[in-house]
């Protein structure tokens, strides 16, 4: 699991007070970052497939609504480019068909949860292609902003490290 991964679990279990299953494999060599559930509604269960894509390259730190292409995607050259598309979660994080099977093992029904991306900012044309797509776009910084002003001067121990870490980190910057 990447430390950005760990991080966005942390804020969706700590922050959001959700549950999490990390890191599951499906078939084709595909994962699936993280399944949240919010439960907090006394009504009504809310499901969400979160991916996270986090990049602070310059070239390559804002999501994009260029082209995706899988044969691109096999060039070395071109990898680093198409996986910082839209289309790339879409089509490969969220709607590859192992993926798909994988989900609705645990209940996950197609129309009945969320997709999440998690990224270091976007182009300006994408959070209506996403929109249109049904993906709903978080911003890293922001996750982290919300940690800080939630834990900074919050006395809970966390045996967990990301979150201690975070909290720390926190902490030292007030």
């Amino acid at each position: 699991m990447e430390t950005t991964e760990k991080i966005v679990e942390a804020y969706v279990r700590y922050v959001k007070g959700w549950f999490t299953i990390p890191n599951i494999k499906c078939s084709g060599q595909l994962e699936i970052d993280l399944l949240a559930i919010d439960a907090s509604k006394k009504k009504k269960i809310r499901r969400f497939h979160i991916e996270s894509g986090i990049s602070i390259s310059v070239a390559y730190s804002r999501l994009t609504n260029k082209p995706y292409s899988s044969d691109e995607l096999k060039v070395r050259e071109k990898k680093a480019k198409q996986r910082r598309t839209l289309g790339y979660f879409t089509e490969r994080k969220f709607n590859s068909k192992g993926v798909v099977e994988k989900l609705e093992e645990y209940g996950f029904t197609p129309g009945y949860y969320e997709k999440v991306i998690v990224t270091w900012g976007w182009d300006d044309d994408v959070p209506a292609a996403a929109k249109v797509s049904g993906v709903t776009l978080w911003d890293f910084k922001e996750i982290l902003k919300e940690i800080a002003q939630q834990y900074r001067e919050d006395r809970t121990y966390f045996t967990d490290d990301t979150m201690r870490t975070l909290q720390l980190m926190a902490k030292a910057m007030s």
